[in-house]
């Protein structure tokens, strides 16, 4: 299976999520700049006022963290054929509100790209923003298999994990995730009424009216 598909059984509910059952206050506007969060959605008046307070505290991250996560998103769900990365549904965004929306996040994430930095300068010594693809891949490996992991990066692990499934859920709960799902929702159908061997069989028919009024449809374009 491979990591799209995986991400993708998480979102949905295969692979059980808490985050995906405590935050449903979520923004899908795809921007980086979570200051522009659109609130014209479905949402109660007191919905409304709690994500506008959210959203009038600032941004969280510093500009260094936001390169970092914009790279780290994309990494765990790159571009493809069939959608756009993490990055482009506006994940970085969906990070930083989270956060403020779920204050017990804001030090693990703060803490795991302190972390990371220092692991990265500790073996390539510069940051990770700083450090090239292949660098930047070989540290993520070293943390995105909690099996394999050893234990002196279990602070990394657990990082990258949180941050692993808030992504999928940011960019799963996307206009863009969401149409890599390939879910329509509910979609309006045409019914063309009983067919005729079943009116036939019983003995019944439409009348005029109902053909003019039920069951009449212009032809497709």
């Amino acid at each position: 299976m491979d990591r799209r598909k995986s991400l993708k059984l998480l979102a949905t509910g295969a692979v059980a999520s808490p985050l995906l059952l405590d935050s449903c206050k979520t923004p899908t506007e795809s921007k980086i700049d979570s200051t522009a969060t659109d609130l014209n959605l479905d949402r109660s008046p007191d919905e409304l006022l709690l994500e506008k307070k959210i959203i009038e505290q600032g941004n969280f991250f510093s500009a260094h963290e936001m390169k970092t996560l914009t790279l780290l998103v994309d990494i765990i769900i790159p571009a493809d054929d069939v959608s756009e990365s993490a990055s482009k549904a506006g994940v970085p965004a969906f990070l930083d509100f989270i956060v403020r929306d779920m204050p017990s996040h804001q030090i693990p994430m703060r803490g795991g790209l302190r972390w990371l930095d220092m692991q990265c300068m500790k073996i390539f010594n510069h940051s990770f923003i700083d450090a090239s693809p292949s660098e930047q891949l070989s540290i993520v490996d070293q943390i995105a298999y909690p099996e394999k992991a050893p234990q002196s990066l279990q602070q990394g692990v657990s990082f990258f994990t949180l941050l692993r499934n808030l992504t999928a859920t940011g960019f799963y709960t996307s206009a863009l995730g969401v149409k890599d799902l390939g879910y329509e929702g509910n979609q309006p159908n045409q019914w063309n009424g009983v067919p005729d061997e079943v009116l036939n069989a019983y003995g019944i028919a439409y009348t005029d009216k109902d053909q003019k009024d039920c069951i009449r449809y212009d032809s497709p374009a």
